[in-house]
């Protein structure tokens, strides 16, 4: 079967997804998930890639990366996911592959999209039933946006700087706003944003969008 085609550009955000070889799970204990954010840590300040967003759960990882044309997506994913094999490996004594295939890339918009887009992410674990509260969960970025929690990772969202005047102002609005009930994102298409934005990336790559829905994204009711 081809590979299909990946969307790459020179700049932009895009929301990256890497899971466990037919969904197993990946991280067994806090060392894995810790062992994972160190590498995500060393590999992004080698490569110049911003991470906005993250989070790890048991069996795959969602990352929120911004690039620029000194960043080096392509080598920063090999690099950790080859790190972590190797620790996989050698502590567990495993045979086999542990990524399912290629990660997955979704080309995102820097207006709304791209703060709903992290929104989501770190919404995984209430929607897998593994916290109750998005601040429950140790191993996603929302502890950096709700209360300025550093961790060496986060590059803030620049959406979410115009979230308010100070620090607390920003943080205040991202709790409120935090388990809300954001729409699922289609990760078969390739692009998310409004119209405007999905058409123009579908004629600059020569590509189409895959079951994407167009317009202003929506939340569901309770």
């Amino acid at each position: 079967m081809p590979r299909i085609f990946r969307i790459l550009p020179e700049e932009g955000a895009l929301h990256i997804l890497t899971r466990g070889n037919n969904r197993q799970h990946v991280f067994e204990d806090n060392v894995d998930y810790k062992t994972y954010l160190d590498f995500l840590k060393k590999y992004k300040q080698e490569n110049n890639i911003l991470i906005y967003h993250y989070c790890i759960m048991p069996n795959h990882v969602h990352l929120l990366v911004g690039i620029t044309p000194e960043s080096n997506l392509a080598r920063f994913m090999k690099q950790i996911n080859l790190a972590y094999l190797y620790h996989y490996k050698k502590k567990y004594n495993y045979d086999g592959h542990l990524w399912q295939g290629r990660y997955k890339s979704l080309l995102i918009s820097k207006d709304e999209y791209l703060i709903a887009c992290g929104r989501y992410i770190e919404l995984n674990p209430v929607k897998a039933c593994l916290a109750k509260e998005t601040k429950e969960y140790k191993w996603s970025s929302y502890n950096a946006y709700a209360y300025g929690t550093g961790d060496g990772i986060v590059n803030y969202n620049p959406v979410y700087l115009d979230c308010g005047k100070t620090d607390n102002n920003r943080q205040k609005n991202y709790r409120e706003d935090a388990d809300e009930n954001i729409e699922e994102i289609n990760l078969n298409s390739r692009f998310l944003g409004p119209y405007d934005f999905i058409k123009n990336m579908e004629e600059k790559f020569k590509i189409n969008n895959i079951k994407a829905d167009r317009g202003r994204p929506k939340k569901n009711n309770k």
